[in-house]
């Protein structure tokens, strides 16, 4: 078989989610074609278009609400590190630590937490909780900390999940609380659903078992400050 014959959806069904999956990603953590936004609206005179949405090849969740790996797949015209660019800026919008780009050849493999960068083989995918770990001993997450970040979104329906901006948002603020940080200031536009994520918030620190959480909710000038 000659890889520089097939097409990029080729590639990525023969040979790089079988290594993702071989390296014991279940079907719920791999989630394809992830979009991230649906492009921005430009307004010419009295109408409007939208851009082109974005698209991530593969978002990799070690749990629901915590994203821990970007893949972006070429076809074998390409080299292993073609689309790095693109998936840094994907990873950049999630605020996901790992990258990943792949040719079918292997895997270029890059820590955003660290700034490392290696290639590897096909059948050298970490796995969840592989990355997992360098992602705890990295941010220097212990054991209670972690109890914390585990703690998932409540969900009323599966398919009301937290925008991009949402989910960045949530996360930061649960990570700044269980580092110390008491006080926070989320400032975000009309309309884009900081009663939500307030809400969410509190949902996972309150389940958390994280006792003193205020939150200050001003609806009409765009911020929500935690403390």
């Amino acid at each position: 078989m000659n890889k520089n014959q097939l097409t990029e959806q080729e590639i990525r069904t023969q040979f790089i989610t079988p290594a993702i999956k071989n390296a014991e990603w279940t079907d719920s953590q791999v989630r394809e074609e992830y979009a991230i936004t649906k492009g921005r609206i430009i307004a010419r005179g009295g109408s409007y278009k939208r851009d082109k949405a974005k698209y991530a090849d593969y978002i990799l969740f070690y749990k629901p609400h915590i994203p821990l790996a970007v893949v972006e797949a070429k076809d074998n015209n390409h080299a292993i590190g073609d689309g790095m660019q693109q998936a840094m800026d994907y990873a950049d919008r999630l605020r996901i630590p790992f990258v990943f780009t792949s040719n079918g050849d292997g895997f270029t493999f890059r820590n955003r937490i660290d700034s490392s960068e290696k290639v590897i083989e096909l059948t050298e995918f970490p796995s969840p909780d592989t990355l997992w770990d360098i992602y705890k001993r990295n941010e220097g997450i212990d054991e209670q900390q972690e109890q914390v970040v585990m703690q998932p979104y409540y969900v009323e329906r599966p398919d009301k999940q937290p925008r991009y901006y949402q989910f960045n948002a949530i996360n930061m603020t649960v990570d700044a609380v269980i580092k110390g940080q008491d006080r926070a200031l989320l400032v975000m536009a009309t309309g884009t659903g900081k009663t939500y994520t307030a809400f969410q918030i509190i949902w996972r620190l309150w389940k958390a078992g994280v006792a003193k959480v205020a939150i200050t909710l001003h609806l009409h000038m765009s911020w929500v400050t935690i403390f």
